[in-house]
């Protein structure tokens, strides 16, 4: 649903006066033909001269910023018999221009740098028949030619003939269809009639065409793989033949009755154009019915639709046919008495608009029509239209627009042909081509300058525009008629005219016939529009015309006083500022100028980085912003007096609906961007990105990540582009590629409606929007949570719709919300329901006590009591109810732990559970006490702590089984909190103690026994957990006999000798078993030689010193050293392992860490063949060989593996850590050596020579092993200079080499330097000694 508009357009001229070399007057110079140079950027032309010379001109082909308007340069003439020019081309690789006359002469010239010709003209070949007919291929290889005598020659860019054959021939070619006669006439069954009536022959004579000129007409596929030739047969009616860029036949056309010359092959290679009038044709009778088609076919000859040209009952010609380079314009040349006209027509959904009708310009002479004397596309830029007359080249470059209204409309016009198609999506969602309504806009005009309308004007308007603030139509011709229709939309929906349209004013400001009017912008008020024209003469700068018109029920005045102002430059745009009766224009090269009607001036404000077609103002807060779109995909933000921002640099349509600036990308995705957050980003810091330079302040700032502005996003479908937003429907208009439509309702867009509503009050309107539109119903409350809870009156006489309410409080109990809040909230909407009828609303109250987090079945149960008392008719649709909101089972459980059977009954009787599964339980019950009775239906819901209170309100009589109960579930607490104060309390605590005791808590026991005053099991629990301070303590208070006490002591110093607390154990061995010689013994394994040696002065025993002390200080001082010798094989081990690892890890990195096939990333296969090892084997490589059958793991099983590091094999890349990870543990391991020689060296020197040696030789060999360990931890933990490593794919495999190089890369990272100790510990008298 987009228009064609008109963006730029560049006249070069041609000075008659100099067309003549000789210096004597030449008036029939006129332009024949163009040839574009992409390269150069040049435009090449011919006209013919005196003496039939072919003048070669060349201008400016700047179709980008469309400069100002210049005359042509002459570079070259070229005489020949017959100056008729049949192509004129630029061959880009070899920098040649290649002209072909009528009268055979192929003619080369040389081109330079700057387009000027290198040396004379050359002629390479020449045709002695003449030549009526060339084309070139569109990628320069191949020219094909059509001889005066009827030949076909193929030729290369080097002009080597590749093929020459006869033009007319019988044989249809390679793709002759096989016919076996099926379907056929002479198949079919005939009737009556019989099929004596197909053997009748029919005389039929053609219609001979007075406008065909019956030259042939070439034509090449986009890819350049075939080309067609129309040319007339020996019957005088046109044939299309197919041919292979080798020249060979391919097919031929089916024969069409008034197929005309014209053809043109779309690039895209579907379909061949042609056009057709269509006759009637009988037996004596052969005419032209009036029909006019433009008809397609296929390659293979079928034909393939067609669509009428709409043409006025007048003598005209179709001259040419010719495709845009992305085939998504066909421009129709038509050649009548009253002027050429072009016609623009493009296609969706199967139909074809006519976009735009370019007449000719009128000649200097007034006597002659306007003609066209070519028609070219850029080759290249795809909108970009190259129109000659004799005296001028015309460059027009056109633009897709969408034609948006109104907001509350979301009204869309689109132009075809006289008819303006207009669609209020807002109430009508039309697909195209059909419309709501087909409005004609060709009205009869007021002339407003003293100018007449002329009869040759273009009946299809330049540009249209729909106001945005009003439902107002505005259309603008070329010739400067304008027309402003009143559309009065209708915005209810029901039967009826979806609009009833009236013109509102129109006028003629055709005062000027060569300045061309390209757009019309409206800014209504409530009382008035203010109505701007845009256009630019052949040589002038933009000018734009204002007046205004009154917005009155009754016609408009026809005089209007309008002002003209003058813009800086030309090929500008302009756009409207609703409401104030300004505008805005832009540069093209971005800047934007105020335009102020009162004081008739423009101003500066801003400027885009580049042009930006597409582009509109919105207020934020005061703030002026500009939002805009280039060519390139770059959306722009720019204000007064900042830098511009880029938003995003994919962008392929946009508009700002619901306060968002609304865009969708060619990644086919829609961004809703607040607009707000849009200019705030013109306030923050950019950071530095690739191909933004932030170091001029002018230069455009790079586009902010739209997931870190919080800009919600969603998927599209390919090829998206916004036709328009109605925020009123909270609906996002897309068309698709094809042509479809699809309206999509925006979480953002209906978020941004439904906090509207809330902040008004509107609770109703918020609910159904965001029922409809499937929202979380918690935002109601999520938006402002203190002003729900004081609108809950409101918000319940809005909702009164008791399902709607129910649905309220479910969503919200499954919402995000705390627990806390849902409780609040439900409360307080309960107490609302119950003040206002609990009879109504009786359903809502039971789901408000439901849905709470954790949810309270008691509290509804007890309204259903309630009820059964007061409104007992209400009960059974209500028990019904909640049975459907909770499980049956669950409700009858909550109901019996009411104790009230009759609840229970009625909760299983509506729930329609089996009277067999209940009803004996329930009589069983009904035997029991009361308490008892409590307790078996709590130990039935399994409440057991209850139950166990039940059971003692029981009686004594159930005491052991209390006890029992007590066991079985544990519930020790729980019974000590009963039977606290009780005789029981004793019994309770003496099983408590034995369950710690067998859960081998032994100090947990032993004061539980102590409390329970059993000081024998107490013993035997502190005892287990070598309490030996409690144990003797306990033993001493009950009398234990010395002997027993000296036999427990043995064992208790044994336990603690095992549990290395050997001063402990001496000290057990000392006071209860009396035996010095065992405790000297326990105090030297432990390495305390010092409280030995006191022990053995302190008793008198100096033979233990020779027996125990002297050979135990010789063990320990062995022991260290094997220790030290240990370590130091460890640490020479480790750190070689680790610089063969490092060394591996530089040379082969991929050895090191493996390689993945890139092609394998989407494969999702597993095979059960055995595989070999790969370089990932060093990821899971296992201890065993690889497995004969793969085993498919879970992802559990996967994430457990990816987590698995560090576990040291060998092989793998976790080793390094793995190894450092132990040199740190070595560290700690010599710290407490350290502790262990530091208290051992004063005794080896003290006690012997012998003793006094083997120090000074541990002293030595320690200190070694620590300068070791210290030079080794300096140069392992030494960063060496990183390499970066690229990233993993996104697979397992891949994630796991990514963790592995994150964690790995550096392990030196991971594992922190150990610090060695520094405190001093050697002995400076051995030290001496050496």
């Amino acid at each position: 649903m987009r228009n064609l508009t008109l963006s730029a357009s560049m006249v070069s001229s041609l000075d008659v006066a100099k067309g003549n070399l000789d210096g004597e007057e030449n008036t029939g110079v006129s332009i024949s033909s163009v040839a574009i140079d992409v390269d150069r950027n040049v435009i090449f032309a011919t006209s013919g001269g005196a003496h039939n010379e072919v003048c070669i001109w060349r201008a400016a082909g700047d179709g980008d910023t469309m400069g100002e308007s210049e005359t042509l340069t002459l570079v070259g003439t070229f005489s020949t018999p017959d100056s008729r020019v049949l192509s004129l081309r630029v061959l880009a690789e070899a920098s040649q221009l290649v002209l072909v006359v009528r009268g055979g002469d192929i003619v080369v010239w040389e081109l330079d740098d700057l387009g000027g010709f290198v040396g004379g003209a050359d002629v390479p070949g020449s045709v002695d028949t003449g030549i009526v007919a060339a084309e070139w291929s569109p990628d320069d290889s191949y020219l094909t030619l059509i001889t005066g005598e009827g030949n076909l020659i193929l030729m290369t860019s080097t002009f080597d003939v590749l093929s020459e054959a006869p033009l007319e021939t019988s044989d249809f070619g390679e793709d002759t269809p096989i016919n076996v006669g099926w379907g056929s006439k002479e198949t079919q069954f005939h009737g009556s009639i019989g099929r004596a009536h197909l053997k009748a022959g029919t005389s039929s004579i053609p219609l001979e065409d007075a406008v065909d000129d019956g030259l042939p007409r070439v034509s090449w596929r986009g890819d350049g793989a075939y080309f067609v030739v129309s040319s007339l047969s020996s019957s005088r009616q046109r044939v299309l033949r197919v041919y292979t860029h080798e020249g060979r036949l391919q097919s031929t056309l089916e024969s069409v009755v008034g197929l005309e010359a014209s053809i043109a092959w779309r690039p895209n290679g579907g379909l061949i154009a042609g056009t057709q009038r269509e006759v009637r044709s009988g037996p004596h009778d052969v005419r032209n019915n009036g029909k006019h088609d433009l008809v397609f076919f296929e390659r293979n000859g079928l034909r393939h639709g067609e669509f009428g040209l709409r043409r006025q009952a007048e003598e005209y010609k179709v001259k040419s046919l010719t495709w845009s380079s992305d085939s998504a314009i066909l421009a129709i040349w038509i050649e009548q008495a009253r002027g050429d006209v072009v016609q623009l027509w493009t296609t969706g959904n199967y139909h074809w608009y006519l976009k735009q009708e370019i007449p000719a310009p009128a000649s200097q002479s007034s006597t002659t029509k306007g003609k066209f004397t070519s028609v070219n596309w850029h080759p290249e830029t795809t909108t970009l239209l190259v129109l000659t007359t004799e005296h001028q080249i015309i460059q027009r470059t056109y633009a897709w627009e969408t034609c948006a209204g109104a907001s509350d409309t979301g009204c869309v016009g689109v132009v075809d042909g006289e008819k303006v198609l207009l669609t209020p999506f807002r109430t009508q969602n039309v697909p195209p081509p059909m419309s709501s309504h087909q409005l004609s806009v060709v009205p009869s005009f007021h002339p407003t300058t003293g100018a007449h309308p002329s009869p040759s004007w273009a009946r299809v308007p330049t540009h249209i525009t729909l106001s945005h603030s009003h439902d107002l139509l505005g259309t603008v011709w070329e010739e400067g008629k304008v027309a402003v229709w009143n559309l009065r939309t209708r915005l209810s929906q029901g039967r009826g005219k979806p609009m009833d349209p009236v013109l509102l004013w129109s006028g003629d400001f055709s005062g000027n016939a060569r300045w061309v009017r390209r757009q019309i912008v409206l800014s209504a008020s409530a009382e008035d529009v203010a109505i701007a024209i845009l256009g630019s003469g052949d040589d002038g700068n933009d000018e734009v015309l204002v007046f205004e018109i009154p917005i009155t029920d009754g016609e408009a005045p026809p005089e209007v006083e309008s002002l003209s102002i003058s813009m800086p430059q030309r090929n500008g745009r302009l756009i409207s500022c609703e409401g104030h009766h300004l505008f805005a224009w832009q540069t093209p090269g971005g800047d934007i100028f105020e335009v102020n009607r009162a004081s008739d001036i423009t101003s500066p404000l801003c400027s885009f980085p580049e042009f930006c077609f597409w582009f509109t103002r919105v207020d934020v807060r005061g703030l002026l912003l500009f939002i805009g779109l280039s060519a390139s995909g770059r959306l722009y933000t720019v204000c007064p007096e900042m830098s511009s921002r880029v938003l995003a640099t994919n962008v392929n349509s946009f508009i700002i609906a619901s306060g968002f600036v609304v865009y969708t990308t060619t990644s086919h995705e829609a961004y809703f961007a607040a607009v707000e957050k849009v200019a705030s980003t013109l306030f923050s810091p950019a950071p530095e990105v690739d191909g933004f330079s932030s170091s001029m302040d002018d230069a455009p700032k790079p586009p902010p990540d739209p997931d870190a502005g919080g800009w919600e996003k969603r998927r599209v479908e390919r090829g998206s582009r916004i036709v328009t937003a109605v925020p009123i429907t909270m609906s996002l208009v897309l068309q698709m590629p094809r042509g479809n439509l699809e309206t999509i309702n925006p979480r953002p867009m209906v978020m941004k409606v439904v906090e509207d509503d809330l902040d008004c009050g509107h609770w109703c309107k918020a609910f159904l929007a965001c029922r409809k539109h499937r929202i979380d119903l918690s935002v109601i409350v999520e938006h402002n949570k203190d002003a729900f809870m004081a609108g809950i009156p409101a918000f319940v006489e809005q909702v009164k719709d008791v399902d709607y309410i129910n649905l309220f409080l479910t969503s919200l109990g499954r919402s995000q919300l705390s627990n806390e809040i849902i409780a609040t909230v439900c409360d307080a909407l309960r107490l609302e329901l119950e003040k206002r009828d609990l009879s109504k609303y009786v359903n809502s109250i039971l789901t408000a006590y439901v849905v709470k987090s954790p949810p309270d079945h008691e509290a509804g149960l007890a309204l259903l009591l309630r009820l059964r008392e007061s409104q007992p008719e209400l009960v059974e649709d209500a028990v019904k109810y909640i049975i459907f909101l909770v499980d049956a089972d669950r409700l009858f459980d909550t109901a019996l732990g009411m104790y009230d059977f009759s609840l229970v009954l009625m909760v299983a009787q509506h729930a329609q559970k089996d009277p067999r599964e209940y009803l004996p339980f329930l009589r069983e019950l009904r035997a029991l006490s009361k308490y008892y009775q409590r307790f078996r239906i709590d130990d039935h819901l399994r409440r057991h702590a209850k139950a166990l209170n039940d059971l003692n309100l029981a009686g004594v009589e159930h005491l052991q089984e209390a006890m029992d109960y007590v066991e079985r579930h544990q519930l020790y607490e729980d019974a000590l909190a009963i039977w606290n104060g009780t005789d029981h309390y004793k019994d309770v605590l003496n099983i408590y103690g034995n369950w710690l005791f067998e859960r081998r808590d032994f100090r947990q026991a032993a004061l539980v026994f102590v409390e329970a005053s059993n000081l024998r099991k107490a013993m035997v629990a502190h005892e287990r957990a070598l309490e030996w301070q409690e144990f003797f303590e306990l033993a001493s208070l009950e009398k234990i006999p010395e002997e027993e006490v000296k036999e427990t002591a043995y064992r208790i110093a044994d336990d603690l000798s095992a549990k290395k607390r050997f001063s402990e154990s001496a000290r057990v061995l000392f006071d209860y078993a009396k035996d010095v010689r065992q405790g000297v013994i326990s105090l030297v394994h432990g390495n305390e030689f010092s409280e030995a040696r006191r022990v053995v002065t302190m008793y008198s025993t100096p033979q233990l010193l020779n027996e125990i002390v002297l050979p135990g200080a010789l063990d320990s001082c062995s022991q260290l050293s094997d220790d030290i010798n240990e370590m130091r094989e460890q640490l020479h081990k480790q750190v070689a392992r680790l610089t063969e690892l490092r060394i591996k890890k530089v040379e082969e990195p991929d050895a090191f860490y493996g390689t993945e096939d890139t092609n394998l990333h989407n494969v999702d296969v597993m095979t059960d063949v055995s595989m070999a090892p790969t370089a990932f084997t060093r990821y899971t490589i296992a201890p065993s060989a690889t497995s004969s059958k793969a085993s498919k793991k879970s992802s559990k099983t996967k994430r457990k593996m990816e987590r698995k590091i560090g576990s040291g094999r060998k092989g793998t890349v976790d080793e390094e850590e793995y190894l450092l990870k132990h040199l740190a543990k070595l560290v700690g391991r010599c710290s407490t050596t350290q502790g262990e020689v530091s208290r051992l060296l004063p005794h080896l020197f003290h006690l012997s020579k012998e003793h006094r040696a083997e120090g000074m030789s541990l002293q030595a060999d320690f200190d070694r092993f620590q300068a070791e360990l210290r030079i080794a931890v300096d140069d392992v933990w030494k960063k060496p200079g990183g390499a970066e490593e690229s990233a993993a794919a996104d697979t397992w495999a891949g994630r796991m080499q990514e963790r592995e190089k994150e964690r790995l890369i550096d392990p030196l990272d991971r594992v922190p330097k150990p610090e060695m100790a520094t405190s001093e510990w050697t002995l400076r008298l051995l030290q001496i000694e050496k």
